[in-house]
């Protein structure tokens, strides 16, 4: 089969390589969709991080370059390994996709598994990916969606999960008003469950098309320019003079950091779900005075059955973020290329490996 092969930095090649089966406990699927996540990009352009190179591995699997990238994907059941007999052949699924190591506990209680010693991830670490094919995962990770869901908007749960877990982190509630810091796939996702739990959302964001996407798409009531406009004089203005109740940085840019401490009030939540490659010069005394509860966010745990659920209750409408569709064959052309040097034209770009 075809897969996209991380070797290094720059260095992603597509190759033929053998086709995976279904082991003892796994699941066998042909993958219709996955994403491009900023996350391959870091790979791509300052890796290996999550990816290992060709001399050290990275996850408990073991292996070493090449690997095959992908971890944003949906998919149908194609095998069924022996022991799993609670899914059948047709199933539409999508994979949470984690590599830990034996032993940790991942049941439904877990409120950690995510934060466990060497946690990696399908995709970039080993065990396949969804830029391939097809890919054979542990039953524990798959999860059955709807078939009334479309299988693209389906590759988009995994970021979603990302935001969902973000926003319970942050505790934002009904009647909250939120500014989001950057409206790139996980910050327009974040505005997307925060409108379905109920918050007013503010995102700030210099692409034009970010902020058009951001309200056409529902995501946000909202959207500014933070080079016109006073970011944190609109929160105080839309909350009565006393500033926004939640913030979240989705950005990693020294200067929206910045603005969203100004823009919460007194005893709000900063919420950072952005990946930061370098230290932020942070105002503490700020921090101090106003009392602010910082809190980071990664990945998800336990969050996928309920951020689906939003899905196929039609809550949150997936379609609007997806903004290109292509074939393996134009992954960095088509897809990293655009996501790199003219992201501001793009959300959601999505690969059919199968096509």
């Amino acid at each position: 089969m075809r897969a996209a092969r991380y070797y290094d930095n720059s260095d992603i090649r597509i190759e033929d390589i053998p086709e995976p089966t279904a082991g003892p406990g796994e699941v066998l699927i042909d993958v219709a969709y996955c994403g491009i996540c900023g996350t391959d990009l870091h790979e791509y352009l300052d890796g290996p991080i999550f990816c290992p190179s060709a001399t050290e591995p990275t996850s408990w699997t073991g292996e070493t370059a090449p690997v095959t990238l992908g971890h944003e994907f949906s998919g149908v059941v194609s095998g069924l390994g022996e022991g799993v007999d609670d899914l059948a052949v047709g199933d539409h699924v999508v994979v949470e996709p984690y590599i830990l190591a034996e032993g940790v506990d991942t049941g439904p209680d877990s409120v950690d598994y995510h934060l466990s010693d060497g946690m990696n991830f399908i995709g970039l670490g080993g065990a396949g990916g969804g830029l391939a094919e097809k890919i054979a995962v542990k039953r524990r990770w798959v999860h059955r969606i709807s078939p009334e869901v479309p299988l693209d908007q389906a590759a988009l749960i995994e970021p979603l999960t990302v935001a969902y877990h973000a926003v319970k982190r942050s505790g934002a509630k009904a009647g909250d008003v939120a500014v989001i810091g950057g409206a790139g796939p996980i910050g327009l996702l974040t505005g997307a469950v925060l409108k379905a739990f109920g918050a007013t959302v503010i995102v700030s964001e210099i692409s034009e098309l970010r902020r058009q996407k951001a309200l056409e798409s529902g995501a946000a009531d909202h959207a500014f320019d933070p080079r016109e406009t006073d970011i944190a004089a609109k929160a105080r203005e839309l909350t009565d003079g006393k500033g926004a109740q939640v913030a979240f940085e989705a950005s990693s840019v020294q200067v929206v950091l910045d603005t969203l401490m100004d823009a919460l009030r007194p005893t709000g939540v900063l919420l950072i779900v952005s990946i930061w490659g370098h230290k932020a010069d942070f105002d503490m005394h700020k921090l101090v005075m106003k009392e602010i509860d910082m809190r980071g966010s990664i990945a998800y745990v336990n969050n996928h059955p309920e951020t689906i659920e939003l899905v196929e209750s039609g809550k949150i409408d997936l379609a609007p973020f997806i903004t290109g569709r292509i074939g393996l064959d134009d992954l960095i052309d088509e897809g990293f290329d655009t996501l790199i040097n003219r992201n501001e034209t793009a959300v959601k770009i999505l690969v059919s490996p199968n096509d």
